[in-house]
């Protein structure tokens, strides 16, 4: 597990300037179209707990149970949030995807026991 925390890290890092870039894109649009949907709002705050998360998962990989929940939580809130307000930014969906893919790795490392519980 500590392989995939390091790589989800380094990808959910480099993920947050792009969602960042089209969730303010995003949010422009509905602005300038006045439909009253937040899904550029949403984009923001995903893209920033990406970045968290990322963090958190590099700065963890050898840690123990604190990290893992540390990622659950962040990933899980912007899997939430993605989902539920991406309204026309299809895009949030593929992003809370990748969230929710992270979240479901990290209660799999959380459940998981080390190899090396005897020594």
């Amino acid at each position: 597990m500590k392989t995939w925390k390091l790589v989800s890290g380094i990808l959910s890092i480099i993920l947050f300037v792009f969602v960042s870039f089209q969730s303010c894109a995003a949010g422009i649009s509905n602005t300038l179209e006045a439909n009253g949907e937040a899904g550029g709002s949403a984009g923001i705050v995903v893209a920033l707990l990406l970045l968290a998360g990322g963090i958190v998962s590099i700065a963890t990989r050898n840690g123990g149970k604190g990290g893992n929940i540390a990622i659950i939580v962040l990933y899980g809130i912007g899997a939430l949030l993605g989902f539920a307000l991406a309204g026309s930014y299809a895009d949030l969906n593929v992003w809370a995807g990748w969230c929710l893919i992270c979240a479901i790795i990290a209660i799999v490392a959380l459940i998981k026991k080390p190899k090396d519980s005897n020594k």
